[in-house]
């Protein structure tokens, strides 16, 4: 039987790159559809728009292959992937027999399996622990990035989608960037609480499952390394080049100072995990 293989996150983590390399590695078997939002989508009510969004996706490549007589190999495997995992949501009724199924479909019996979606860090702990025993071997990884860094990557994001022509400003990160630290930018202040997720991780997944790693280090150091041994595939050697690097605008000093502070809490969870305090990572607090 075939190894799951979850990343919950963190969010604005690496999560895209790590699946790049991953996707490509010939011990693992990954549908095109990075995040599937299955788990957090039953929970929250939200199927129905999950739905939309793959018929979205789909509609966008029939339009652009010719309803699909144009599409090259790799756009007719990502048409047959939307359709299989519409055929499982679709069902509007929780099933993690078609969810694992569609996971296996076309892998082999000793290639990896799995997918990334950073919302399930948010996931309570039963949801957690019910989706590590789905199979018979559920492994979870969790990505933790420097606090600031991932903050500020993420207020950049959001910066981005609340311009109409998509135009990140200083004026409007800063801005986003005082809300989240007030408390009334809910999503980010939940994305960047490493602490909780790790708690309610700990709680639900059993020991030897459950790998906490490090984007400075999986990026350029030895964590990809030890994501591959955690999986027990070959080890590869990492692209340089990051996926959805996002867009540049460098914080002030103040603002770093600003969320030093407010995110110290997540600073001392993430060197409880792990045992030390990365070198990668800064703490002007």
């Amino acid at each position: 039987m075939s190894v799951v293989f979850l990343c919950v996150g963190a969010a604005k983590a690496g999560t895209s790159w790590l699946h790049s390399q991953l996707s490509a590695h010939p011990e693992c078997h990954f549908r095109s559809i990075k995040e599937l939002h299955y788990f957090d989508a039953l929970d929250d009510g939200t199927m129905g728009r999950n739905i939309q969004r793959i018929q979205s996706r789909q509609i966008g490549l029939l339009e652009r292959t010719g309803g699909g007589i144009k599409a090259t190999p790799a756009q007719a495997a990502k048409i047959a992937d939307g359709s299989d995992w519409l055929d499982v949501l679709e069902k509007e009724a929780e099933d993690s027999g078609a969810y694992l199924s569609y996971l296996r479909k076309g892998a082999s019996d000793r290639q990896i399996i799995g997918e990334m979606t950073p919302a399930y860090a948010l996931l309570s702990a039963e949801r957690l622990a019910k989706m590590a025993r789905m199979a018979s071997d559920v492994r979870f990884l969790y990505l933790m990035r420097d606090p600031v860094e991932r903050v500020w990557s993420h207020v950049r994001m959001i910066a981005g989608r609340r311009d109409q022509d998509g135009v990140v400003t200083g004026r409007r990160c800063d801005r986003i960037l005082r809300r989240s630290i007030a408390g009334d930018e809910t999503q980010i202040a939940r994305r960047s609480d490493y602490a909780g997720t790790l708690r309610r991780l700990a709680a639900a997944v059993p020991g030897g499952r459950l790998l906490i790693e490090v984007f400075e280090e999986m990026v350029a150091g030895p964590g990809l390394a030890r994501i591959c041994d955690f999986l027990g595939i070959g080890r590869i050697s990492p692209d340089p080049v990051p996926v959805h690097e996002g867009y540049s605008l460098a914080m002030t000093q103040a603002q770093r100072r600003a969320a030093a502070h407010w995110l110290a809490p997540q600073y001392d969870a993430a060197r409880e995990a792990l045992g030390r305090m990365p070198e990668a990572w800064g703490r002007e607090v």
